[in-house]
């Protein structure tokens, strides 16, 4: 692999610039339908079982393969493709985050559920858009750094929706919280409507090519099978505690809903940031296969930091260094992780393969919350931590298995 460096000019590119803001709005809507509706949840004392049933809301997440098609097919309004498709999911985003604002879960706690479903499909729908957008804008060699960029602006954005909403609430109210998240999706509806335009935005000839053909191109690939497993594997630990990482701050170790917000979102930025910065260069430096591999690794170790939180007890020193390693190794992770995903893809198809192969990896984050609440039930917390390292593990060896093959297709 030739070695490449990061200039300004890299930096002050266009494209990239714009790949950050999209970023930002794509990662805005996660946390609002998963870890700060948690929080919300939890701070009115709703049941821990239906605090974990809520991470179904995100099912849409696992099954955009099914509309991603006629996303690459249709195109509903004159900013072509990709920028439309972006417009009108982030439109559709402002509203519904706007709607959960005047529900309350002490009465309305369907309704909740029913929207928190409406923003994540709307949210899946965004990323089918800009998934394919950074695919189809950026030049081979500037993958490792656009999907560095994307990643910083989705943290960013989960911050902002994680610690922001949180403080927020925690001085204002809920309400007001979600109302401030609606209108950040502004950023994402103005960069959507004056980005740069794709060069190449040729279409399916029509519906069925747009469906049939992205599936079994890359099914017929040597080793499909194996790809779609590993892709499914290599975040489940990470997904597994994260699912209710928030819950047991605020209920089992008492931290408050700023302490929370401050810590585990806010000053976790610091490590994010610098997660992706060291594995963006890393990635340059022993390529794809070596940094998701140790990367992976370190993901799996931190959830063991819980663990020991879990026994130590309300610990703002063990708070901050476990939940800093914890965004350390996900950042470094999550850009690696979306690199591979881009390199997997056949530009024909961009859309409909990537949101394919990014439905398949969210399918543990979505899956594993009510298993999760009824593990923590009867194991506690200390046990439940451990058993999210153990998952981490078949994800790695996987890896390691099909290394020879992703090395002969360049993808390490």
């Amino acid at each position: 692999m030739e070695k490449q460096r990061i200039t300004i000019n890299d930096l002050t590119n266009t494209r990239i610039i714009a790949i950050l803001l999209l970023g930002f709005s794509s990662g805005l809507p996660l946390t609002l339908s998963g870890g700060t509706l948690q929080a919300w949840l939890a701070d009115v004392d709703v049941d821990i079982q239906s605090i974990a049933w809520f991470s179904m809301a995100g099912l849409p997440y696992t099954l955009k393969f099914i509309w991603a098609p006629l996303m690459d097919r249709y195109v509903p309004l004159n900013l072509g493709r990709r920028r439309s498709w972006m417009f009108i999911s982030q439109l559709a985003l402002l509203i519904s985050i706007s709607l959960m604002a005047f529900f309350t879960p002490e009465t309305e706690l369907k309704w909740m559920g029913m929207l928190a479903f409406l923003i994540a499909f709307f949210s899946a729908s965004q990323d089918i858009a800009f998934d394919a957008y950074r695919t189809d804008i950026l030049n081979p060699n500037e993958r490792g750094l656009g999907a560095a960029v994307s990643v910083g602006g989705y943290r960013v954005a989960m911050i902002a929706s994680g610690a922001g909403a949180l403080i927020i609430a925690d001085f204002y109210s809920w309400k007001t919280a979600y109302l401030v998240m609606a209108v950040l999706m502004l950023i994402g509806m103005t960069t959507s409507w004056v980005c740069f335009q794709p060069q190449n935005e040729s279409r399916p000839l029509n519906l069925q090519a747009a469906v049939v053909e992205p599936f079994f191109e890359f099914i017929r690939r040597p080793f499909a099978i194996g790809l779609l497993c590993l892709i499914v594997l290599y975040k489940i630990g990470d997904a597994f505690a994260g699912t209710l990482t928030t819950a047991f701050l605020i209920q089992a170790l008492d931290f408050s809903t700023s302490e929370v917000g401050i810590v585990n979102k806010g000053l976790g930025l610091i490590s994010t940031l610098f997660g992706i910065f060291v594995g963006g260069i890393l990635m340059l430096r022993v390529g794809l296969f070596q940094s998701l591999f140790w990367f992976g690794l370190l993901q799996a170790f931190t959830n063991l930091g819980f663990m020991i939180l879990s026994f130590v007890g309300k610990s703002y020193a063990g708070m901050l260094i476990v939940i800093g390693m914890e965004n350390l190794s996900g950042g470094m992770g999550t850009a690696a992780f979306v690199a591979l995903l881009m390199a997997l893809c056949n530009q024909r198809y961009t859309a409909t393969q990537f949101a394919l192969l990014s439905a398949f990896s969210a399918i543990g984050r979505v899956f594993v919350g009510p298993p999760a609440g009824y593990l923590v039930t009867e194991v506690g917390w200390g046990l439940f931590f451990m058993t999210t390292f153990i998952i981490a593990l078949p994800g790695l060896l996987l890896l390691y298995i099909m290394r020879i093959y992703l090395l002969r297709y360049d993808v390490g």
